[in-house]
């Protein structure tokens, strides 16, 4: 039995009119040194509440200044999802 002959496709060339464009990355420098800061930062906070007993950074806050402290910190979390 005689074999079918294979049609071969042409190559797909994309049209000369369309070139693909160079797609330009935004400089993001300033996300590890904030991120850096707002964990220090929340931390410091933290940690001068305890050292104090309650009575620094802001005493009227109370027991609210450790959510303040958690707070930065979260805020460091999130913007650590900006660095690339």
């Amino acid at each position: 039995m005689p074999k079918s002959r294979i049609r071969k496709k042409a190559d797909y060339t994309p049209p000369p009119s369309k070139q693909a464009t160079a797609i330009k990355l935004t400089s993001r420098t300033w996300v590890a040194p904030v991120m850096l800061a707002m964990f220090v930062i929340g931390l410091a906070w933290i940690v001068v509440f305890y050292v104090t007993d309650g009575s620094l950074p802001i005493e009227a806050l109370g027991n609210w200044n450790i959510v303040v402290g958690f707070g930065f910190i979260a805020a460091g979390f999130g913007v650590s999802t900006q660095w690339k």
